[in-house]
């Protein structure tokens, strides 16, 4: 018996061995590249060109060290400007060149909420309170060092822009409720500029430098200001109980176009949505009146568009004025003469416009958007298009299997950033044979795109009949096993079949051709309430709060899923962060007989508890908090069974942190496995590299101990 029994045990062992081998020998052949080599690629953001010269510069995010760096025509060889060491979470924004590229300044720093508190994960590694910097260019290569202009101070609605007067001698900014302005030579201290009631914002230089435009936000209505240099009175552009934002000098100085929307209106009910019409004013400086040249419609389509803002609002030659409407029911470009008269649509289609800038004459526009061209898979990707500002056949300047985005122009070449499926974001030009990369070398060598997954596009359709769009990661392994769905936040967001344009979209794209990677099949689902697809898919009655409808998109895409062959139907999880944390909540909680797991970044469990979105005076006050909870995944607590790793930043300045603790209170009593991973004083986007390895690691470890 003994040594029947050691045999038995030494064959069972070398069956145990050998099963074990070969499952370690597929994991080594399915997981060829660490967590930390995909997401080591540097992020780029901030491209700028400078008016009367050819260099174009960019911020850099490398794992975390945030850099300025420059580019020269012809051949548009990349330099790094400002050295700034280590991932200690400061990020550089606003960034600027002054006219004629001798100079970048921007704003470094963190954030501050609502009581003053500047965002630190570091817990102390310098000062972080947001601050305006000039570096010389040339200087700065041989170790030069930047400047302090003054400080800045973003909060969680997030930062303004820096202006660089025509001259290239000034710079001025909105901090404080004030407006700052600053010799960029340093000689003088920031000082504000005026004093006006209210938050001011928005400046805008003359053409001419000898004028500075800006908004006053008095609350439930705002004024465009003119400031003019050697006088002593602010000049109120007709002032009304409406909402004027957006002021935009024409190229000569003598006018400014401004958008106007209605003033806010007290007692207004939350439920059904409320239109909000606008309309796009002229002011007329020498004369010193302002008249409407274009009205929206009244209807929802009418409302202001979300697009409508910096990018999207131009000032053109040929006295037009570019804008976005969603009047047929598409983000589209639009012009119209100064004079008034109907508007011209520039873009039409079924798709979408989103990055906007003008040629270097004004006289065509330069955008961005998902329209199909050869390839009907470009309705999830982007694309440059160009279109003359009075109207003609719009040209395509990108196409093929590639993501461009933010254009511009300089030196008579096209200038974007841009990815592909499988190689992240990085600043292009554009040649006669394609795109060329720009600082190539910054790429690191042992950056997996040769074993990176091209994602299929796939669609399909939720129990209502809406149509969806997801893209589909597929390991290069055969056989069944675990899926999980990715879910985007926003909700204003859209995945895209290659790295996003977004760094935390960026970083959940790499994580997804991770978990790939690691052997999990992946659908990233493109949800109602996202972008792209028409203001109706973003805009849908019931989404949110008024009835959580986009959830039905997150049942089907699990349902999809199961119909997959390769696909275990019992072993399906769910992840996403912020709004994807509240779609994933939603699953675990509705559907655990359908999602085994889950990995909830910084969600949302309780809309009713965002007091600050439902205003007392709503007659159906009490009707929409009720609503608003049963939307949120609270109200399904009871039948709650899978297990979930919550991860939040105990900072976070978009979804408070008592909705994670909150929510970890409740499922301990009703007995679910909960784990948890906090990340003291980080905010909602981390700004730590170090802090995104860790959230995903422990993403990664969790669906392997619960789904493997």
């Amino acid at each position: 018996m003994t040594i029947r029994s050691r045999s038995a045990c030494s064959y069972f062992a070398g069956l145990l061995f050998a099963y074990v081998s070969l499952f370690c020998a597929s994991q080594t052949a399915a997981q060829s590249f660490t967590l930390e080599q995909v997401l080591s690629s540097p992020f780029p953001t901030n491209l700028v060109s400078a008016e009367h010269a050819g260099r174009i510069a960019w911020v850099f995010d490398i794992k975390g060290e945030r850099n300025v760096w420059v580019a020269d025509p012809p051949n548009f060889e990349a330099r790094q400007v400002t050295h700034y060491a280590g991932d200690v979470g400061m990020p550089i924004a606003s960034l600027k060149l002054t006219p004629d590229g001798a100079t970048v300044v921007y704003a470094r720093g963190t954030e501050a909420n609502h009581t003053g508190e500047i965002a630190d994960p570091t817990s102390g590694v310098e000062k972080r309170v947001q601050q305006v910097w000039a570096a010389d260019v040339n200087n700065n290569v041989d170790k030069g060092e930047p400047r302090l202009l003054g400080d800045m101070g973003c909060d969680e609605e997030g930062c303004e822009d820096i202006q660089i007067s025509p001259n290239g001698d000034f710079a001025v900014w909105s901090a404080k409720k004030q407006i700052w302005i600053a010799p960029i030579s340093t000689k003088e201290k920031a000082k504000p500029l005026t004093y006006a009631r209210g938050s001011n914002e928005e400046p805008k230089w003359s053409p001419d430098g000898k004028k500075i435009a800006f908004v006053s936000d008095r609350g439930d209505h705002s004024f465009i200001v003119i400031y003019e240099f050697g006088r002593t009175t602010l000049r109120y552009i007709s002032p009304s109980a409406d909402r004027d934002f957006l002021p935009r000098w024409s190229p000569n100085g003598n006018q400014i176009a401004f958008v106007r929307l209605v003033g806010k209106k007290m007692k207004q009910p939350l439920i059904p949505q409320m239109p909000l019409p606008w309309a796009i004013w002229v002011y007329d400086v020498a004369g010193d009146s302002a008249r409407e040249i274009w009205k929206s419609g009244a209807g929802l389509d009418d409302s202001l568009p979300y697009l409508t803002e910096d990018q999207s609002f131009k000032f053109t030659a040929k006295n037009r004025i570019v804008f976005s409407s969603e009047q047929d029911g598409w983000n589209h470009l639009y012009s119209v003469s100064t004079s008034g008269g109907a508007a011209t649509l520039l873009t039409p289609g079924k798709f979408e416009t989103e990055d906007v800038a003008l040629s270097t004459d004004k006289t065509s526009v330069i955008y961005s958007s998902n329209q199909a061209g050869a390839d009907p898979l470009d309705i999830d990707r982007r694309h440059l298009w160009r279109v003359a500002v009075d109207g003609g056949t719009p040209e395509a300047i990108t196409r093929g299997a590639t993501l461009e985005w933010t254009p511009l122009e300089s030196a008579g070449k096209v200038i974007c950033l841009g990815s592909t499926a499988t190689s992240p974001a990085m600043p292009y030009v554009i040649t006669a044979q394609g795109r060329e990369m720009i600082a190539k070398g910054a790429l690191p060598a042992d950056f997996p795109s040769s074993q990176l997954v091209t994602p299929k596009q796939v669609i399909f359709k939720a129990a209502d009949g809406w149509e969806i769009h997801g893209q589909l990661f597929e390991p290069k392994e055969t056989g069944q096993r675990p899926a999980l769905v990715f879910i985007h936040g926003g909700s204003i967001r859209q995945m895209m079949l290659g790295f996003h344009y977004m760094d935390y979209y960026h970083n959940a794209y790499a994580m997804n051709q991770y978990l790939a990677s690691r052997g999990y099949l992946v659908l990233a689902v493109n949800y109602r309430t996202g972008i792209m697809y028409g203001r109706h898919f973003r805009e849908p009655a019931d989404g949110g709060p008024r009835g959580g409808a986009e959830y039905k998109d997150i049942v089907a895409a699990g349902k999809y899923l199961q119909s997959l062959p390769n696909v275990d139907a019992k072993r399906i999880g769910l992840w996403g962060g912020s709004y994807g944390g509240y779609l994933t909540a939603m699953g675990l909680a509705h559907d655990s007989e359908i999602f085994a797991a889950g990995v909830d970044l910084h969600g949302v469990h309780d809309w009713s508890d965002f007091r600050e979105d439902i205003p007392a005076d709503a007659p159906d006050h009490d009707a929409a908090v009720k609503l608003a909870f049963q939307s949120s995944p609270n109200a399904a607590i009871a039948t709650w069974k899978s297990p979930v790793l919550l991860i939040q930043g105990d900072d976070d300045r978009n979804v408070p942190f008592s909705q994670t603790v909150d929510l970890l209170q409740r499922l301990r009593e009703q007995k679910v496995h909960v784990e948890e991973l906090v990340f003291p004083d980080e905010i909602h986007g981390f700004l730590l590299w170090k802090s995104w390895i860790r959230a995903y690691g422990a993403t990664d470890e969790f669906f392997g101990r619960e789904m493997k």
